[in-house]
């Protein structure tokens, strides 16, 4: 009984794929104004020195981040949030959100 309910399901599935419709998705239209484009992507100047490297990241062609990889020591950021030119040091790009932490039992 299931395989005659299973080869006309088979059956009516193929006659309604062939039946789909072919049309062509209409033509792309260029981005709006304002709207990023692979033209807006951030520029990365990589600027090697005696003690490390530093990478500028720009955004429209304003220094926003920098990253600092000293040959000895940790890598880390200088962030400038406001836009203002005041650098903030942080030493990852987590969201800085860290949960609570409590000691429940000590050895």
């Amino acid at each position: 009984m299931r395989t005659p309910v299973l080869l006309l399901t088979l059956m009516l599935s193929g006659i309604a794929v062939a039946a789909a419709p072919t049309d062509r998705p209409p033509e792309l239209k260029p981005a709006p104004d304002g709207v990023p484009g692979p033209d807006d992507a951030p520029a990365v100047t990589i600027t090697p020195s005696s003690q490390g490297r530093v990478v500028e990241y720009r955004a429209n062609g304003r220094l926003y981040m920098l990253k600092v990889i000293p040959k000895v020591g940790k890598p880390y950021y200088l962030i400038d949030q406001d836009g203002t030119g005041q650098f903030a040091r942080r030493d990852t790009l987590g969201s800085g959100v860290q949960p609570p932490m409590w000691v429940i039992k000590e050895f």
